[in-house]
């Protein structure tokens, strides 16, 4: 019986600790954003991402995961949200259903990148 009990404290902090981390980003100001190429990273338990953002005549041209780690990658977020990203031009976009934090993640690290080009 404690076993059971010990598995189910384990499942239910698990549950709540995958709750979504609220986007830090939103719309991009092109007036105040450089040109280059710029990488940011962010973490949320339990997923961790490392992104790559190219800004070309001030709108985001390339944004890309180039690494990853945690769970719920293999849900389309490393290639649905950076394209999102782009269309918009912002760091805040509709998520992944079923990946919501991995899809945070992935918008709080466009931004981290993003914030190393405003001048």
């Amino acid at each position: 019986m404690l076993k059971y009990i010990f598995l189910l404290a384990i499942a239910a902090s698990f549950l709540f600790s995958c709750s979504p981390v609220p986007t830090i980003g939103g719309k991009i100001n092109s007036g105040n954003i450089a040109d280059g190429v710029y990488k940011g990273i962010f973490y949320s338990w339990p997923n961790k991402a490392w992104v790559e953002v190219v800004v070309e005549g001030k709108k985001i041209t390339v944004c890309k995961v180039i690494k990853s780690a945690g769970i719920f990658r293999s849900t389309g977020v490393e290639e649905i949200i950076p394209k999102r990203i782009i269309k918009e031009q912002s760091t805040k976009v509709d998520v992944v259903s079923g990946a919501t934090n991995f899809s945070h993640v992935v918008m709080n690290a466009t931004e981290n990148a993003l914030s190393k080009a405003i001048k």
